[in-house]
């Protein structure tokens, strides 16, 4: 491959968190081809079109999906896996995470403090293919649907951002948040968190991994993963600015746990969030 394409758009809550991203990647790619990987790569600006088809172009160096499509989806059958990250954050322990289950505080004077009292709320969710917003909300209410539904109605929302303003401004009731988007929210946007409630926490299951197409040969895999701890290494302050230790390489069958929760709610007859 002559020309290659690296973007890392999923924690992208900010502009400042977006210029910091891509300051890390660029220092990450910069360390790369020092150590032998291609220097041909561009980075495009946001927004960055459908991510399904930027993931599996061939051309990809790295980028970041969700657990749910690379493990659910079939993802993992095209990619190499690079590395997962370690976030500083409640709610994380080591490269896994967990999702925020909030409500909006009208909600919760209304009796919704425990998932249990949530049954026929309205939830928002950011989209069909996200573990943190779907899938670990589906696990976490399965047990407690009824004819296989638990909540009223769904609102897809398409990001983590717009499901806590629909639940703030009232177009919902409820949301499971990745941990790690709220943290990042909670520092720089503090006021978008005014209505919200925190009312528990989902499952633990491993963290948004890095990917690369798998016209990068395997032997660049490891000086890549480096190259992304040097990285980090080199500028503390933007790496506490976005709440990341580092990252550590897991194995396909470690996602295994996020189509173990899939399953876990398919066969307790909730297919669907609804």
């Amino acid at each position: 491959m002559d020309r290659w394409i690296a973007a890392l758009p999923m924690y992208n809550v900010t502009q400042q968190h977006e210029r910091l991203w891509r300051a890390l990647l660029t220092d990450a790619l910069a360390a790369f081809s020092r150590a032998g990987g291609p220097r041909n790569v561009s980075l495009p600006n946001a927004p960055y079109g459908e991510l399904a088809q930027l993931w599996r172009r061939r051309d990809v160096l790295l980028t970041q999906t969700c657990g749910f499509p690379y493990r659910v989806l079939g993802l993992h059958e095209a990619v190499h896996l690079v590395a997962t990250p370690v976030f500083d954050v409640e709610g994380c322990d080591g490269p896994r995470y967990r999702s925020v289950l909030v409500v909006s505080t009208a909600a919760w004077e209304r009796g919704a403090k425990a998932l249990t009292s949530c049954f026929g709320l309205r939830a928002a969710c950011n989209g069909a293919d996200s573990h943190s917003g779907m899938n670990a909300l589906r696990h976490a209410v399965a047990e407690y649907a009824r004819d296989g539904r638990f909540f009223s109605s769904v609102l897809w929302t398409g990001s983590h951002s717009e499901s806590l303003k629909a639940v703030s401004d009232a177009r919902a009731d409820i949301a499971a948040i990745d941990c790690i988007t709220l943290a990042l929210l909670r520092d720089a946007r503090p006021d978008l968190l005014d209505d919200i409630r925190v009312i528990g926490m989902s499952a633990s299951a491993p963290g948004l991994p890095l990917i690369a197409s798998r016209a990068l040969g395997k032997n660049h895999l490891e000086p890549l993963r480096d190259a992304l701890s040097h990285a980090v290494e080199g500028d503390p302050d933007r790496a506490r600015a976005l709440r990341l230790r580092g990252f550590v390489a897991l194995s396909t069958e470690d996602y295994a746990d996020i189509e173990r929760m899939a399953n876990e709610a398919i066969a307790l007859g909730y297919p669907t969030l609804r």
